[in-house]
């Protein structure tokens, strides 16, 4: 699937060199939506702002970081790799930045915090490199760097994503279709949940029966996002390949999918590897189903938070600063 070179803002020069800094603002993102195992992605309403400055001197450093960002590494960070990454690519040579980040994305919860600040590094190496990068250059490269397809592919295109990688060249993906009609909501306890203890819970064979199971469950999911039809997304949300084996080593995820389907969501799950929910139910049901997922948390575990967001359709686009 093709796309066009990362655009310049309209009000300014398409030669990057005289910007000073530039911005962005990437959405969060949930995955697999049940049967959608690094596959399936959708951009929601939670986000990452980074401000990308030119320094005299320091290499790529990380500067002012607030909300979820001040939890972020120093060292060896995300958002810097791959600002260098996309730099590098586009002809980008001996200079140096400083990064200030606020966002509302919280780590380690399944929610597409590693992607999001993926997608802002490359894009705004992208936007100061002297060559233009393509968006389908960037989501190579964030595939290299995250390792999956599934956040990375709606942080850098918003709105509804199934995404695969090849062997040669970029992840192929298409655009699904959501129905208006559809509340989307989230919600997370205090305690992270690591990518990398998540996967290790997945075993390395699964039954025939299930692995058969899973693509008939993903063509009703796919009907059901599109269509809007209650049956269809509580049929296609079922997983067996990674939420059973996820679900019981993440403190009250039992109690709140239940609480959200009591609340009226016709299709809750692990939002990715966790430690957040997510949900999908009538829109004027979205507050209401947060609102049972983040009490079911609370009661369970002491602690939790909960959103109705909306989705992110637009693909973000860094702003030029002179």
């Amino acid at each position: 699937m093709s796309a066009p070179s990362v655009p310049r803002d309209s009000n300014e020069s398409n030669d990057p060199v005289g910007a000073s800094a530039a911005r962005v603002r990437i959405a969060c993102s949930t995955s697999n939506l049940g049967p959608g195992f690094d596959l399936a992605g959708l951009a929601l309403a939670l986000f990452l702002e980074v401000r990308a400055r030119r320094c005299a001197s320091g290499g790529l450093r990380l500067g002012a970081l607030r909300g979820h960002a001040s939890e972020w590494p120093r060292t060896a960070n995300r958002l810097c790799a791959a600002f260098e990454r996309a730099w590098r690519a586009g002809g980008g040579g001996a200079e140096h930045f400083e990064f200030d980040a606020d966002s509302e994305i919280p780590i380690g919860r399944g929610l597409g915090s590693s992607g999001a600040a993926t997608a802002a590094g490359l894009l705004l190496g992208a936007a100061f490199a002297p060559r233009p990068l393509s968006r389908e250059q960037l989501l190579a490269f964030g595939l290299e760097l995250e390792g999956h397809p599934d956040n990375i592919t709606p942080a850098l295109y918003g709105g509804l994503t199934f995404s695969v990688p090849r062997e040669y060249g970029p992840p192929v993906f298409v655009r699904g279709k959501l129905h208006e009609s559809l509340g989307f909501a989230v919600a997370w306890p205090a305690v992270p949940f690591e990518t990398r203890v998540a996967r290790g819970l997945l075993p390395k064979h699964v039954p025939f029966a299930d692995a058969v199971e899973n693509p008939r469950r993903l063509a009703l999911l796919i009907a059901g996002l599109e269509r809007g039809d209650a049956e269809l997304l509580a049929l296609g949300g079922e997983d067996r390949l990674h939420v059973p084996y996820r679900l019981d080593a993440i403190p009250g995820a039992r109690a709140g999918l239940a609480a959200a389907r009591a609340a009226g969501a016709w299709l809750a799950t692990i939002s990715g590897a966790g430690s957040a929910l997510f949900a999908i139910g009538p829109r004027e049901r979205a507050t209401t189903i947060a609102d049972a997922l983040r009490e079911a948390l609370v009661c369970e575990t002491g602690a939790g938070e909960g959103r109705a967001l909306e989705v992110v359709h637009a693909a973000p686009e860094p702003v030029l600063e002179r």
